[in-house]
């Protein structure tokens, strides 16, 4: 048997997901924040590995090195590839379209190396299917990528230029910055502007609705107090120079909503721009990931596309298939790693 598994380096996270002949039998996520230093991210690896067990190969991609733990995007590839190095065995370096690379090498392929990870799910759905629109939606960003004849068809590589293409859309499930997501929202009567500060995240705004997936929430509360609904109702109501007792809970839900119709529109947004610059298949089909799948399918219909889950791609034992979405960089780098 051989086992494979793949590693998704982030910011903020380390998932990981084990192939074995092919097979998905596990995926899993581990906090891991950079902006401290790696030392998290090294005891993220050890939990890691005593879940995920031993493997013939390792196959690692990343989008980590933005993390201002590094001086550069350079410094924070290099950094990474050799403590990927230093941790696993038998270890490969994503590198896109030029494919798997060794860890020392990594220097040579820095603008390959960086944030690739979308490029992995991309590549894993154009082999399966001929068009397609590959969603990731995050704990921080969305992937938003086209498939056209069987060849990822995205109009950027980079960062920079995937967000002007609105391939990448900084928005995310958890981490998210509510006073990225809209300029003012609706209390009293009111359009209130936002205090400008980090007092609440869209996790707030999701646990407040019910909407936020359990246990996907690995961060620590923006005021480090409980991930309570109250406590994020207190910290919801700061955005606005409020207290949560100026108002009723009703209330707090109302704003609330109004923030996730707003991260849903960018989204829709996003989609609807990616969509204009690409000739798919009507309706275009969507293959959602990321813990905010099921956003992503109330997009598809509003955009009258189909829609289906990325795990639905890939040979995966039932009780990991949400965690395969979850984790999909991993698991896409699991699976073309054992073919």
């Amino acid at each position: 048997m051989s086992v494979v598994i793949g590693w998704d380096v982030g910011g903020a996270h380390l998932k990981a997901a084990r192939a074995e002949s092919g097979r998905i039998t596990k995926a899993a996520t581990y906090a891991s924040p950079l902006r401290a230093g790696t030392e998290r991210l090294l005891q993220a690896f050890a939990e890691a590995q005593m879940e995920m067990g031993r493997a013939d190969r390792n196959v690692v991609t990343m989008t980590g090195e933005l993390a201002d733990t590094f001086s550069s995007r350079r410094e924070g590839v290099e950094h990474l590839a050799m403590l990927a190095a230093r941790e696993l065995d038998a270890v490969s370096i994503y590198a896109g379209p030029a494919g798997c690379v060794r860890p020392e090498d990594a220097h040579e392929h820095v603008t390959d190396i960086a944030s690739a990870n979308w490029h992995a799910c991309a590549t894993l759905v154009a082999r399966k299917r001929d068009d397609a629109l590959f969603i990731d939606l995050g704990s921080t960003t969305t992937d938003v990528i086209p498939i056209v004849g069987g060849k990822v068809v995205a109009r950027g590589y980079t960062d920079w230029q995937r967000l002007a293409a609105s391939e990448l859309v900084y928005t995310g499930i958890v981490r998210g910055f509510v006073m990225a997501t809209a300029r003012c929202a609706p209390l009293r009567g009111a359009w209130t502007p936002l205090i400008n500060e980090n007092f609440a995240s869209m996790a707030d705004v999701h646990r407040i609705l019910g909407t936020l997936p359990a246990g996907v929430d690995l961060m620590i509360t923006a005021d480090g107090r409980e991930k309570t609904i109250a406590a994020s109702r207190a910290r919801l109501a700061r955005m606005l120079g409020s207290d949560a007792s100026d108002a009723s809970d009703e209330t707090w839900t109302l704003v609330a909503r109004w923030f996730a119709e707003a991260q849903t529109r960018a989204i829709a947004d996003a989609v609807t721009l990616v969509l204009s610059s690409a000739t798919l298949a009507s309706p275009p089909s969507i293959y959602a990931a990321g813990i905010g799948f099921s956003l992503i399918a109330e997009i598809a219909r509003r955009l009258g596309c189909t829609y289906s889950t990325f795990d639905e791609l890939l040979d995966v034992v039932p009780d990991a298939r949400a965690a395969v979405c979850h984790c999909a960089p991993a698991a896409a780098l699991a699976s073309l790693s054992s073919s």
